[in-house]
């Protein structure tokens, strides 16, 4: 299966609005193993220095948010709890905004898939929450900074997602009023999406 990368300019949109976007598109990643790839089924956006969730919460600028004061469209990785997570960035530039991708659906290279998440017992476990999509589409931190319209890594052209529902993130309990933010998006009623019990937001 061939994909055809989204344009930079895809990318130049409010972070909210990208968020959702996003939603029915696919995140490739091709490596020496294979290509694997999965359409995004679940993404949260984090909408830098005003946001008491982000990474750059009151503009802070080190090391691992550069990318984030960047262009749009690049690869914001880091490591959380031993696991790769992946961002895309976001907004203007000097305002470091980012969307995570937390779920994907697999669409090709699902052998692959397989062989990285082996401890995966169903199908929908291989990708529904960030540490593990990342996993097993062989997304690693050396992917940081890379340009989000261009191969190895890149967001292809995908299908309309359909229903969209809405409601807080996950996992920020200690971000003040950020909590009850709905700035998390998903398709409604995909398997692949991440906390499905908390889902009950629209």
């Amino acid at each position: 299966m061939e994909f055809e990368p989204v344009e930079s300019s895809f990318f130049l949109m409010p972070t909210l609005q990208l968020a959702e976007e996003l939603l029915g598109k696919i995140l490739v990643k091709e490596s020496a193993e294979g290509t694997a790839a999965g359409m995004i089924v679940e993404t949260e956006a984090y909408i830098g220095p005003g946001d008491r969730a982000a990474h750059s919460f009151g503009g802070r600028r080190t090391a691992r948010t550069e990318v984030m004061f960047g262009h749009a469209g690049h690869a914001y990785t880091y490591v959380m709890h031993t696991h790769c997570l992946v961002n895309v960035v976001s907004g203007e530039m000097d305002a470091p905004e980012a969307v995570l991708i937390r779920a994907v659906e697999p669409v090709t290279g699902e052998e692959l898939m397989r062989k990285r998440r082996p401890a995966a017992k169903k199908d929908h476990d291989m990708t529904n929450g960030p540490g593990k999509l990342t996993k097993a589409l062989g997304i690693t931190i050396a992917d940081y900074g890379r340009p989000l319209w261009e191969s190895p890594l890149y967001i292809a052209s995908g299908i309309s997602p359909g229903s969209i529902s809405a409601g807080p993130r996950i996992g920020i309990d200690n971000s003040g009023e950020a909590v009850g933010y709905p700035w998390r998006f998903w398709v409604s009623g995909n398997p692949f999406v991440s906390g499905t019990k908390k889902n009950n937001q629209s």
